[in-house]
């Protein structure tokens, strides 16, 4: 079942259409990227999640339902641009957001304290947040979002700012959420954790979807049947079933990256070369999200 559905939605500011008549599912229990340029429409999408703005045409459903105020309770909300009290204790602020998204004082103080022991953070609960670093702010508006424990969490750009360290232990805590049956909504125009970290992706570009689905087929729809041979030998390739695309060769060892033609199977390429090589490697050349994403920005910026 999806937990969230979005269906022809439509957003206009004054002359600019932020959302073109956008639609796609989002399954429950995974974490979904959603991608693309800034600008393409991402946060506007978030913003009509969240209701804080409403859709100009079309729906979204949460759980099955038309999405409504009593759904603001099932979700957590990290903004990129973060929003804390700068003048408020860390231990104050995190007590009073957890009790504004339904929390009773003692649930909410049991819940903050299984946060700040996983983030080793004890040290900070009586400081203002003004005297924290950027990171320690995020890592606190992060435990802020989730401690709730809502169904749906969205993540926008989670990892700006952070050190490599502490962008790992916030990774670590999103798989976790997963693992816990949440589903997380990550945004992003950054590519590095996406492969990494997502089920599912759906790409925005000019406020438009140019798609969608499970990542393995996504990446499986865009193969394109290469695959990089490293051997020792003299490489020669005459068969009209395989091209050669790239070809490097020093000291004997040499390069290659071949294309099947003609329906021909790895393993044909791999009967044709053995007996005239020494295969050292043979891996498929499968393109990563980001070439992905590179390409369908251009083609949409052609179109």
């Amino acid at each position: 079942m999806s937990i969230l559905k979005i269906d022809g939605v439509t957003k206009r500011y004054s002359n600019h259409t932020a959302l073109d008549n956008v639609s796609f599912e989002i399954p429950t229990g995974c974490i979904f990227g959603l991608l693309g340029p800034n600008g393409a429409g991402k946060t506007s999408l978030i913003r009509i999640i969240t209701q804080i703005t409403g859709a100009d045409s079309g729906e979204v459903y949460f759980k099955g339902e038309r999405l409504k105020p009593a759904h603001i309770k099932d979700i957590g909300y990290l903004p990129e641009e973060r929003g804390l009290y700068k003048k408020m204790k860390v231990g104050e602020q995190l007590l009073y957001l957890a009790q504004l998204k339904g929390l009773s004082k003692d649930e909410a103080k049991t819940r903050i304290k299984e946060w700040i022991d996983r983030f080793e953070i004890k040290e900070w609960m009586g400081k203002q947040i003004e005297d924290l670093s950027k990171g320690m702010q995020q890592k606190v508006q992060f435990i802020a979002t989730v401690m709730h424990e809502p169904a749906l969490i969205i993540l926008d750009e989670p990892f700006s700012g952070f050190d490599p360290i502490n962008a790992n232990l916030i990774k670590d805590e999103i798989l976790r959420l997963r693992e816990r049956g949440a589903t997380i909504i990550f945004s992003t125009h950054r590519m590095e954790s996406v492969e990494e970290l997502c089920d599912y992706i759906a790409l925005i570009n000019r406020s438009r979807k140019v798609l969608d689905g499970p990542v393995k087929e996504v990446k499986d729809a865009y193969k394109t049947d290469t695959y990089q041979i490293i051997g020792n030998g003299h490489l020669l390739v005459t068969s009209p079933d395989f091209e050669v695309l790239e070809q490097h060769e020093s000291h004997g060892i040499f390069r290659a990256n071949i294309k099947l033609l003609n329906n021909t199977k790895p393993n044909d390429l791999l009967a044709y070369l053995i007996p005239r090589v020494e295969i050292h490697s043979f891996i498929e050349l499968v393109p990563s999200i980001n070439d992905i994403f590179i390409r369908k920005v251009k083609e949409t910026h052609h179109a």
